[in-house]
């Protein structure tokens, strides 16, 4: 993972549903670019093209709620955001996304002020964001999950573990 991201942001609402995410019928699936083909399907197909344009995606509050499935976030990834914001997340998404190596962040200001298509850069060293209408703090990663992330997700990590 980079200590430092920088992209264009897509936003999207509150509840965020991983049934929306990546519908049920695709859970046979586990590859992230498999996954990736039907993210956000339920919403169109013009949707689900128009996020490819961008990088990171913004969101309001309780992203990645409903069922308990990793591969919601396994889905993300396999889109290519770098990241997601969010002012909250439904905690098992949260946990899903750091076993998948999804880095996500906290930050209801910065959330408040994004705009589709805004430019911006996340520092996870310095747990800041910067964007067009300014900075914004965001709790610091804990070094255990960062090295998590820096893995590349839960399963790499304890692989990397046992080789040690």
């Amino acid at each position: 993972m980079e200590k430092k991201i920088q992209g264009k942001v897509f936003i999207m609402g509150d509840d965020v549903n991983t049934d929306v995410i990546i519908p049920a019928k695709y859970l046979i699936y586990t590859d992230p670019e498999e996954l990736a083909k039907y993210a956000f399907s339920v919403m169109g197909p013009e949707y689900a093209e128009r996020l490819k344009q961008f990088d990171i995606i913004v969101a309001g509050e309780n992203f990645g709620c409903g069922s308990a499935r990793e591969q919601g976030a396994t889905a993300i990834k396999g889109l290519k955001k770098k990241a997601v914001i969010a002012k909250s997340f439904a905690r098992i998404f949260y946990r899903n996304a750091i076993n998948s190596a999804l880095p996500i962040v906290e930050c209801p200001e910065a959330v408040d002020v994004l705009k589709e298509g805004d430019q911006i850069s996340i520092d996870f060293s310095l747990s800041k964001i910067q964007t067009p209408w300014g900075e914004f703090s965001f709790s610091p990663i804990p070094e255990s999950v960062f090295k998590i992330l820096e893995a590349g997700g839960l399963v790499e990590y304890l692989k990397a573990s046992l080789r040690k």
